[in-house]
């Protein structure tokens, strides 16, 4: 509202309601209520509401199709070692997902909407406090209940109880952890493929990139050598992804090791320190990394240090040189290890 409406509209109220300019306005205006009900077409007409019965039915239907559709999936369609079929799979189930849960909520509402009474109910509050007799009976009925279970005066049973409560959740935290008779060697995480004299290799093609290949301002995704020889080589990938760039040497402001770079090249892991995101988004005229998911940025220039978001430590960064016929390769494995900070606590 501008303020000449405003000022009208005050106007107007103070003439209704006095002259002066002291008037008071009403604190309170009387309920309106409820506005005339409008029938719907399925309240005056018996075929559209069969009709809406009809379309609900249909839309559970589908929601049951999708079910179905979604254990088929999961069965017969499984994920392999490739890209192309953890693909499929993964299409397959979302789309029986989306269908399932999209019928159920499509039904209910329109439901709600087309069949269901729409006339407007109204409940008069009441006070919600109980009345004071009531509570004083409850907490004398608690106390009674406490003293008849001897829990103050025996310990063990206190020390007991409290132990198994502690315990019980246990039973939902470790099956999300991980399946029972997994791999719960956590510093496996502290290790990839990265060895020393391993090729950097291109991802996905798996060529393998000499120094002389990579000028100044451009970036790299890539792999170790001898990735999908590996026997879970999609497991490994998720591990040793690095992104390389080379910089012009004198824009280097440090490294985490002497002579981990090779002529301004320099290569950190591509999996973000905040949750594991994949980092490959690069800025060339800041020389920053963006993790796309929660927007931890990384200095390349300065060791991948971070400079926004929500990561707490530097990108690990992997050794680099080259060998006798000018490809890059590792000089080790990432000294610390790649992902979530909290994997760096466990030894």
């Amino acid at each position: 509202m501008s303020g000449e409406t405003r000022a009208q509209s005050t106007d107007v109220a103070r003439q209704e309601h006095g002259s002066g300019v002291d008037a008071a306005l009403p604190d309170r205006f009387e309920n309106p209520g409820m506005p005339p009900h409008k029938p719907r077409l399925t309240d005056e007409d018996p075929a559209a509401a069969r009709r809406a019965t009809r379309q609900v039915a249909a839309l559970f239907g589908l929601s049951m199709l999708g079910t179905v559709g979604f254990v088929v999936a999961y069965a017969l369609v499984r994920p392999g070692e490739t890209v192309e079929s953890v693909r499929t799979s993964n299409m397959l189930l979302g789309a029986a997902l989306f269908l399932a849960l999209f019928g159920i909520g499509a039904a209910a509402i329109h439901w709600a909407r087309t069949i269901m009474s729409d006339r407007e109910a109204v409940e008069d509050r009441h006070p919600q406090r109980s009345t004071p007799e009531v509570r004083e009976a409850a907490v004398a009925e608690l106390k009674a209940g406490a003293e008849d279970s001897g829990i103050a005066r025996r310990g063990v049973l206190k020390g007991a109880m409290v132990s198994a409560l502690a315990l019980f959740p246990l039973t939902i935290a470790v099956p999300l952890v991980g399946e029972v008779g997994g791999d719960w060697n956590v510093g496996a995480f502290r290790h990839t493929m990265w060895r020393r004299g391993v090729r950097l290799t291109r991802d996905p093609s798996g060529t393998p990139i000499k120094a002389s290949d990579v000028t100044i301002g451009s970036a790299f995704h890539v792999i170790p050598e001898g990735l999908y020889e590996s026997e879970h080589w999609m497991e490994e990938k998720a591990k040793a992804v690095v992104l390389m760039v080379r910089l012009d040497p004198r824009e280097l402001k440090s490294e985490q090791g002497e002579g981990w770079s090779y002529d301004g090249i320099v290569a950190f892991s591509k999996i973000c320190t905040h949750v594991g995101c994949p980092v490959a988004l690069y800025e060339r005229q800041t020389h920053h990394l963006l993790c796309p998911c929660h927007q931890s940025t990384f200095d390349v220039a300065d060791g991948a240090r971070v400079v926004f978001g929500p990561a707490a430590r530097p990108l690990p960064q992997l050794p680099i040189t080259v060998d006798d016929e000018g490809y890059l390769v590792a000089q080790s494995d990432f000294h610390e290890p790649i992902g979530p900070s909290f994997w760096e606590r466990l030894k």
